[in-house]
């Protein structure tokens, strides 16, 4: 895997790791409450979805491995372009869903802890 691509998954894995860290805490309705919270934790989505986007642009078989490599990048999309329709209830799922195992799936990959 080429450097640059490792220091993309570097930088998702990192962001994953602030989510868990933001809301360790928190429940939806603090979550909904909370501009500050729901600020910080559609910023590390957006930073999530444009690493993994560089990092297939660098290196398109990182596709194959990152299961919903798509899908990530598009929610980034939404974020950044539908700034005024994002569902908080889904993103508040993402992160309770999807962000440990992609957390996990990102350590894998680097073999780091």
């Amino acid at each position: 895997m080429k450097t640059h691509t490792q220091k993309r998954l570097l930088d998702a894995l990192d962001a994953c790791r602030a989510i868990e860290t933001f809301v360790a805490n928190a429940t939806f309705a603090n979550y909904e409450k909370d501009l500050l919270l729901r600020s910080a934790v559609e910023r590390q989505f957006e930073i999530i979805g444009e690493a993994l986007h560089q990092a297939e642009i660098g290196e398109p078989e990182v596709t194959d491995l990152v299961p919903e490599l798509h899908r990530i990048v598009g929610m980034r999309n939404r974020i950044i372009h539908g700034y005024d329709s994002v569902d908080d209830e889904l993103l508040w799922q993402t992160v309770q869903h999807n962000i440990p195992p992609l957390t996990e799936h990102l350590k894998q990959i680097l073999g780091t802890e």
